[in-house]
This record gives C-alpha cells, structure tokens and sequence, in this order.
C-alpha cells in the first residue's frame, strides 16, 4: 500500500490490487479501480468532502459510477 498526500486533508492510497483510493480526511469516499472505471461513493458527508471529490474527478465526471460506501470501503 502507498500513501500519497495531494492537497489539504486530501490522500490517495494506492492498495495492493491495484486500485487507487482518494480519502478526504480519514475517509475513503472515491476510487480508480485497475479497470479505469472511477467510483464516487453515494453517501455525502460534508461541503468539503464533496468538494475534495469533485477535485480529484475532474475531467472524468462521464466515467464516474456512484457506489454504495461499503463497497469504495472493501477496497483498503
């Protein structure tokens, strides 16, 4: 696993299969499987948080899939 901070309270996680998880704050909330396909989770939690998920899906909004938590979770 690979930590990677990217802006205020903003980290990526890159796990052992692969996949690429963003966490705002301590919570993961969006993900780049290995596929290409992008998760955002469906669960809203804050202003900021929506905001630290849009910033790191910018650009890739029409290949963006909501999922519930739980799954974006079962990947870390």
């Amino acid at each position: 696993m690979k930590l990677t901070p990217i802006a205020s309270n903003m980290t990526e996680v890159k796990t052992a299969g692969g996949s690429i998880v963003l966490f705002s704050y301590s919570t993961p909330v969006a993900a780049l499987l290995p596929s290409g396909q992008y998760w955002r989770t469906k669960k809203w939690y804050s202003v900021t948080t929506t905001r630290h998920i849009n910033k790191w899906l910018k650009g890739v909004l029409a290949n963006v899939e909501e999922v519930e938590q739980e799954q974006i979770e079962g990947l870390v």
